[in-house]
């Protein structure tokens, strides 16, 4: 595919219209922080057209999440703080620092070696926030667990092995059975959280990511509960109507279709 050049201009030219004297009512009112909700909808957005494998949808979702940025540039250059060319410069400054091994001299054996001095160097620029200093707040909570794992390991906080991160989830589930036994809940939403980060260490250390790994469980299980529920009303009753045996032939047909 050849390049067509860029289109930014164009898209900061509409971005102006719609932000000026004679431009949309809603636009013009928004503010940086009234758009979080919408810089994290669009990103999850492009997630799920990954995840769907759907290219047409991904440039689509692609391009609302680039305007997201647009639109913050712009609100960020009308208070005299930066504009879209300065997001430009510092990112291309950023990738050129941040990978001596392509742009200078050094060199890095695999992809486990580039992330851990990517790590590296992201950790010396931030030393004053500290190693997990860079990981946001609001992500999603998986990946949020896969993201601290990855810093705290990248200053040489981990486990050896996967066996190790392993035995972990053993060490939590019998701590949250404990737990559930005393009946105490804020103990038990505590071991919970202690299993749940120690199953997305286990994923890291297996390269998997915990996050893309539910998705996927909660596609298939979304797509094998509407086969059990339409199958249930084809028989002229629902889900709550039946018993245990009668969910699990349901289920298992669901499974059974899905192959």
């Amino acid at each position: 595919m050849t390049s067509k050049g860029s289109r930014l201009p164009k898209l900061m030219e509409i971005m102006q219209r719609l932000l000026g004297p004679q431009g949309c009512p809603w636009d013009r009112e928004q503010t940086l922080e009234s758009l979080r909700p919408y810089v994290l909808e669009e990103a999850h957005e492009v997630v799920e057209a990954i995840d769907r494998g759907d290219p047409d949808l991904l440039r689509e979702e692609l391009g609302d999440l680039l305007f997201q940025v647009v639109f913050q540039s712009e609100l960020a250059a009308k208070q005299g703080w930066f504009d879209i060319d300065d997001v430009v410069d510092a990112i291309s400054d950023k990738m050129v620092r941040r990978h001596p091994w392509v742009f200078g001299d050094q060199e890095v054996g695999d992809a486990s070696g580039a992330l851990d001095r990517w790590e590296a160097m992201k950790a010396q620029e931030k030393r004053e926030r500290g190693a997990l200093g860079g990981v946001p707040v609001a992500l999603p909570a998986l990946l949020r667990a896969l993201r601290v794992g990855e810093k705290a390991a990248a200053v040489g906080y981990d486990w050896h092995d996967a066996a190790g991160a392993r035995a972990k989830i053993d060490e939590e589930l019998a701590e949250l059975d404990e737990a559930v036994a005393g009946g105490d809940s804020d103990r038990m939403e505590e071991e919970l959280g202690d299993l749940l980060f120690a199953v997305a260490s286990f994923a890291r250390k297996v390269g998997l990511d915990p996050e893309s790994a539910l998705r996927r469980s909660l596609t298939r299980f979304s797509k094998r509960f509407r086969h059990a529920e339409l199958a249930a009303q084809r028989q002229g009753t629902s889900l709550r109507e039946l018993d245990d045996v009668a969910l699990d032939t349901l289920w298992e047909e669901a499974k059974r279709e899905e192959e």
